[in-house]
Parts: structure tokens; sequence; C-alpha cells
């Protein structure tokens, strides 16, 4: 039950608009590859395999730190974690602008990945102590409508930007907004907390608050899901532009407004829909948000098809069922994360979020365009080879590559089907554990 005495706090409009804005800028940042990377690859060279790496970087890390943020959100005041977040990686992503080869942008991409690592655990756990829970999955579409309206301002500005003045300038204009940020984070009033239990008071480091996430089987299967959710979208975010260009033979910026639009204009009905269905699907039943999730997810699958075998040149097609598609995976945000904090004690769901993000970044958006970007290069590499190629150069590989892109693209539906299986596990885990 909430203590609605808690409730409303001081603030908590104005900090959500400010959690919103850092959201917006973070999945701005992190996107970028997406909307620039058909011209770094050309420049350096790259294999697919690299391009995909590249977006792979900003995970690695962010994977790892989210663990130790998580713990120092449950801590210390999250607004000093969030500021110090944005600054450093606003930093490093205008400083991206002057890598001189894929070495350097790696490790850059690494380090933009520890500074964003900061913003989901403090800020979900804001939010939670920000809200009731009748509020909550509310509270939480509006903080995610960042990621689409920052995923589309990605592909939208950086697509103008990198068509006019080139892929650099266009880091160096990401960078800039979060530095604004860092100082507006520090305004935030800070909620009060509820008493801790044991498991989390300690100021010692203690495996015991993770065990306790973990031990929850409803916690399991949304970590899943987590992982399989991001893989699939993060594989698509990250090669959407460079199929375009490649397979339907569009330049820069009209590749990135079709990226645009599905990643951001077609996800924003499908993030406010899954909060709100979310929020009366709870009235239905316990475990009514995570159905709902499951269906979207499933009728996802014949739309994700369509959209890759759609034919070449016909971005009508593409933009309609990649678009739709998307709108139905965008349920999952709203619904899993207020899920998360209904079925976590408030002083540990900075600890849980820490633990679902980090399977959710390294076993997803790691392995996501990487494995699609290696996938790619086989597949290019045999049609290549199916055309009569015997040299396997970059300048022979390059106009198969839409096609081996294509192919590999084909694993997200399959992948679609098992999420859909892993999310109704862990609806009926929730069922369990409510009864």
């Amino acid at each position: 039950m909430t203590n609605d005495k808690r409730f409303p706090v001081r603030g908590a409009w104005y900090a959500l608009l400010i959690l919103f804005l850092i959201n917006t800028v973070n999945f701005f940042d992190r996107l970028i590859i997406g909307a620039v990377g058909e011209p770094i690859r050309r420049e350096f060279e790259l294999s697919d395999t690299s391009l995909g790496l590249l977006s792979t970087a900003f995970t690695l890390l962010y994977a790892f730190v989210g663990i130790p943020f998580g713990r120092l959100a449950d801590r210390v005041p999250r607004k000093r974690i969030l500021a110090a977040g944005v600054f450093v990686w606003s930093v490093l992503t205008f400083a991206s602008g002057f890598a001189r080869n894929f070495t350097q942008i790696f490790l850059l991409r690494l380090g933009v990945g520890v500074g964003e690592a900061s913003c989901a655990p403090a800020a979900t756990s804001l939010i939670s102590d920000l809200f009731p829970e009748d509020k909550r999955a509310r509270a939480m579409s509006i903080f995610m409508l960042g990621l689409p309206v920052g995923i589309a301002l990605s592909f939208a500005v950086s697509g103008w930007v990198a068509q006019e003045y080139g892929w650099r300038t266009a880091f160096f204009v990401a960078g800039f907004p979060g530095l604004l940020l860092a100082a507006a984070a520090l305004f935030i009033r800070e909620p009060l907390r509820s008493e801790a239990p044991t498991v989390a008071s300690t100021t010692s480091f203690s495996w015991e608050p993770f065990r306790h996430v973990i031990s929850s089987q409803t916690m399991f299967w949304l970590i899943l899901s987590g992982a399989v959710h991001n893989f699939s979208l993060y594989a698509l975010s990250s090669f959407m532009t460079p199929y375009l260009m490649r397979f339907h033979d569009l330049d820069i910026r009209d590749a990135n407004i079709i990226a645009m639009l599905v990643n951001g204009i077609f996800t924003l009905p499908g993030l406010i829909l899954g909060g709100i269905a979310g929020d009366l699907a709870k009235r239905w039943r316990t475990n009514g948000g995570l159905i709902v999730v499951a269906a979207a997810t499933l009728l996802s699958v014949p739309l994700f098809y369509t959209a890759i075998m759609a034919e070449a040149g016909n971005t009508t097609v593409f933009l309609l069922a990649m678009g739709s598609a998307f709108a139905l995976m965008y349920f999952y945000y709203s619904i899993t994360y207020a899920t998360i904090a209904d079925i976590t004690p408030r002083e540990l769901r900075g600890t849980a979020m820490a633990v679902y993000f980090m399977a959710m970044y390294l076993l997803g958006g790691a392995l996501g365009p990487y494995v699609v970007g290696a996938m790619s290069d086989h597949f290019t590499r045999n049609a290549a080879l199916a055309g009569g190629v015997t040299e396997l150069t970059a300048a022979a590989l390059e106009p198969f590559r839409g096609a081996g892109l294509q192919s590999a693209m084909m694993i997200i539906p399959v992948l679609c089907i098992a999420l859909a299986i892993i999310i109704f596990l862990a609806a009926r885990a929730r069922t369990r554990v409510s009864d």
C-alpha cells in the first residue's frame, strides 16, 4: 500500500520535467552512432561488425557501472548523481567529434556509457518517491517519453547536420545541451525516503540486496525480457539508417527522417498508451499490464517481417510496418518499469533497476548491434560469393551490404516471439506471488 501522507511531494513536476529532459539528451547522445554510423564506417573503412561494436561500446561499461550507481541511488542524493553523470557524458560526446580512428571513438563511447549509467537508477528511484503508486506508471511514461523524443531528435538533427556539415559536427551539437541540464538537476528537491529494513541499512558492501532482488521469479523473467527487448530494438536502431541508405538507396538525411519517424513519432502513442493501459489493466488483475505487453509484442512480429521484406525503394511499406511494430514494442517500457517499482521494496528500487539494466544492456544492448553486424558481414560475404566475387575486398563487398544486412535483420521477428513468451511467464509468476 502507498503511504499517501508522503504525497504530493513539493517540486515533483519540476523534477519530472528535468528528468524528462535529461532522459531526452540521454537517448539523443546514445543513438547518435545509429544516425551517423554509415559515414563513420565509410571514412574509417569499417566492417558492420566494427560498426556494431561502436554501438556496443556504450553499453559495455554502462551495464557494469549501473550496479554501483544503483546502490548510490539508494544511499546518496540522487540529483547529485544525475548532475555529475550528465556533465560527464555530454563532455565525452562533444569530444567524439575529434576522433581520428576507430579506437578513439570506441574509447570515448565507453566513457559516455559510464556517464549515462547514472541516469536510469537515480531517475526511476526519484520518480518512485515523488509519485504515489496509482500515478507512478503515468509519471514513468512521461519520463520515458524522453526515449522516443531523444531518439527522434538524434536521427533528425544528427542526420541533417551530418548531411550539411559532416558527422563530426553532429557530435558537437549533441554534446552541448547536457551541460545546461547538469546545472538544472541540482535544483531538484530530493524527496524523503521511507525507512529501510536491515537488508539495505548497512553502510558496508553486501550482496544481500542483490540476492533479494533476483530471488523474485517475476524479476527473473523481467530481467530476461529486458535483455531480449533491448537486443532487438538496439540492433534495429543501430542499423536502420545504414539499411535504408544501402537497401533503399536513400541519402543520410532522408534515411534519418524515416528512422526519426519510426523511433520517435510512431513510438510516442505506444509509450503513452502503454502507461494508460498498464494502469487500467492492473484494475482488471494484478498482472494485467504484463499481459498487455505480451500481446503487443506478439502483434509486432508480422509487422517487423513485413517491414524488413519490403521491396527495395518501397519506403512507405517499411515506414508504416516498422513504425507500427515499434509502437507496439514501446508498450513494454512504462508497464515493465512500473511493475518493477510495484514488486520491489522502496529502499531497493535503485538496486533493482540497476540489476535489470545490467542485464538489459550487457546481454541485450551490447550483443544486439554486434551480433546483427557480424551476421550482416557473414551474409554479405555469402551474397558476394554467390554473385561471382572472388576477391572479398571492402570495395567488392559494398554492393552486397544491403542484402546482407536485410538477411541479418530477420533475427528480430524470431526474437519477438521469444520475448512475448518470456513476458507471459513473468505475468504468470506475478499472479502466483499476488495470490
